[in-house]
């Protein structure tokens, strides 16, 4: 929280605790350990700027009734030299505190003073986190849960940064496994019909009928002709694949750059095999007897590691039984590794080797049921699974008008990331994915995400910033110029439409911190749409070149206060922060 929030929470709770000592040494109260207390923000702002429960968790502890300790305690508060103007009681015996009007004009000053850096905080205390999202099969275009995902998980990565943690962002690229095999067979099968006629050879069912790899197999086919046609089968996949892998990565690049994102990492599943971890994994597996082998294929002992996990988490043995849980396979018959044998090894490079404190994975809802199995396999190698953090998404619809859509107007066929790109202004798709939490489904509206009216929520946010930069624009032009206030100028900001404004601000700095906490980037988004709001409201109702020369100013260090959180939000998620539209 701000220092400010933090010092007043600070004060209230000592000023609590030093009262129940005068009432302990006046015999009021017995001495006794007293339990824990909360002082919060109370829903209903009528009952004060912070209110605390302490008279109802000490009940049992004093043997009193709630209110006759929150009188008690009352009659023997010193908060003279404190932020709190006064302390009334409520029933069942809640303790509402109301600040000095000093406090609002404290919170301007600060958010003026700090700038660019309101709202960053230290709660992470520098801890390492590695945010791994979109990590999409480089086999084909990007559909919309990647396009989904790279805005949640770059947004939730920022948050992170703001909270004061370390953050690593990380693309984890398949290059490797059964994708693979069937991406070489898919472009092995467009080859040879490009030369044999696409009767001579049908692609299977299960392989990529994408046009992606038609394209992908042209491309080959110009550069080398039939030459690979009289070639082993072997070499002619590891031909083609050598050629559109590559490729498909840099156009992911190209994507997600496009998209405003910047990856720290991309790290390749090949590494991993060349670099013998997988290995490693499974000898780690063996040595700790979690395997079997069984019909040619090796094992590993999921459901008892789970049913311990489980055990731990306080199910019974009954419903662990009902679980029906099941072993998973590590290598293949055919001495292959296992995606999911990969998977533990990936995630122990970033644990172990990489050093992080913290895995955070953003992963399609239809994953679910591989997060509990991942958390155990990293306590069945020696690391806490706890320290793997899984946020499931759920699924994109896509509306125009009124009416769901899959294809695209462009292409004829299924909306991909690119598709998106091209229609929808990258600041409305970066804040449209970011307005829901991500395990709610999104409809996003595609004739809203272009409109420019208050309807469109990014549209809004921009348009309260460009709206303070005209009214400066408009006092400059007046001849007046922002100055520094005073304490008893920017008391003079009494109106319900300032104070209700200036009270959302000091906010900014907890939202920030249960973003991250929560791992919901989406909170932001809703606190900047309030926030624009308010602004809206104050504007409405306070005339800022009011004539009075000292609450003008006022006012317009408030509107630079607003202009900065607003700021500080849309640079954050890398929107467009425009000074005119």
């Amino acid at each position: 929280m701000s220092v400010l929030v933090n010092q007043v929470i600070s004060e209230i709770r000592t000023a609590i605790m030093e009262a129940a000592g005068r009432a302990v040494a006046e015999g009021e109260f017995p001495e006794a350990p007293l339990s824990d207390f909360i002082v919060e923000v109370p829903a209903n702002r009528e009952n004060g700027d912070y209110s605390s429960n302490c008279a109802m968790a000490w009940a049992r502890d004093l043997h009193k009734a709630p209110r006759q300790i929150a009188q008690i305690l009352v009659n023997r508060m010193i908060i003279a030299d404190t932020f709190v103007e006064r302390c009334e009681i409520a029933s069942p015996g809640f303790l509402n505190f109301y600040l000095r009007e000093s406090y609002n004009a404290c919170i301007i000053q600060d958010i003026l003073e700090k700038g660019t850096l309101y709202g960053r905080s230290d709660y992470g205390k520098g801890r390492k986190i590695n945010v791994e999202f979109v990590s999409a099969n480089p086999t084909g275009p990007m559909h919309m849960g990647n396009a989904r995902g790279g805005a949640l998980g770059d947004c939730l990565a920022a948050v992170l940064d703001c909270a004061g943690y370390d953050v690593s962002r990380e693309f984890y690229v398949n290059d490797a496994g059964n994708q693979i095999d069937k991406f070489a067979l898919s472009l092995d099968i467009r080859y040879r019909q490009l030369f044999e006629g696409e009767d001579a050879v049908e692609l299977p069912e299960d392989s990529y009928h994408g046009s992606d790899i038609i394209d992908r197999a042209k491309e080959f086919a110009e550069i080398n002709g039939d030459k690979y046609m009289n070639c082993s089968e072997q070499e002619r996949r590891k031909a083609l694949v050598d050629y559109a892998l590559p490729r498909n990565i840099a156009a992911m690049k190209v994507n997600m750059e496009k998209y405003r994102v910047s990856y720290d990492t991309w790290f390749l599943e090949s590494d991993l095999h060349k670099n013998g971890e997988i290995t490693e994994i499974i000898n780690i597996l063996k040595d700790n007897g979690l395997t079997y082998e069984k019909d040619g294929a090796l094992w590993y002992k999921n459901s008892e590691i789970l049913a311990k996990r489980l055990a731990r988490e306080g199910k019974s043995e009954e419903d662990i039984a009902k679980l029906e849980l099941k072993d998973e396979v590590l290598i293949r018959q055919n001495g292959n590794p296992t995606y999911f044998a990969a998977d533990i090894a990936y995630h122990r490079n970033k644990l172990e080797s990489r050093h992080f404190d913290k895995a955070i994975d953003i992963w399609g809802a239809d994953h679910h049921g591989h997060v509990a199995r991942m958390k155990g396999a990293l306590d069945a190698i020696g690391l806490d699974g706890d320290r793997l953090e899984i946020v499931l998404m759920q699924l994109v619809n896509l509306i125009r008008d009124g009416k769901p859509v899959k294809m695209s107007k462009r292409t004829g066929k299924a909306i991909t990331l690119d598709d998106l790109l091209e229609e929808i202004p990258i600041d409305a798709v970066r804040f449209f994915f970011n307005t829901r939490e991500p395990g709610s489904p999104i409809d996003f509206d595609l004739d809203l995400a272009v409109s420019k009216n208050s309807e469109n929520p990014v549209y809004y946010c921009q348009y309260a910033h460009a709206r303070i930069c005209s009214i400066l624009r408009k006092l400059e032009a007046d001849g007046i110029t922002p100055r520094e206030c005073s304490i008893p100028e920017l008391v003079l900001l009494r109106a319900p439409e300032e104070k209700e404004l200036i009270r959302h601000l000091s906010a900014y700095t907890d939202e920030i911190i249960s973003s991250a906490k929560n791992y919901d980037s989406a909170k932001i988004t809703r606190y900047a749409i309030e926030l624009a709001t308010l602004f809206h409201k104050f504007y409405n109702a306070c005339r800022v070149n009011c004539g009075e020369e000292a609450l003008m100013q006022a006012r317009i260090s408030l509107c630079l206060c607003v202009k900065t959180v607003l700021s500080n939000i849309l640079t954050m998620f890398n929107i467009t922060v425009p000074e005119a539209m």
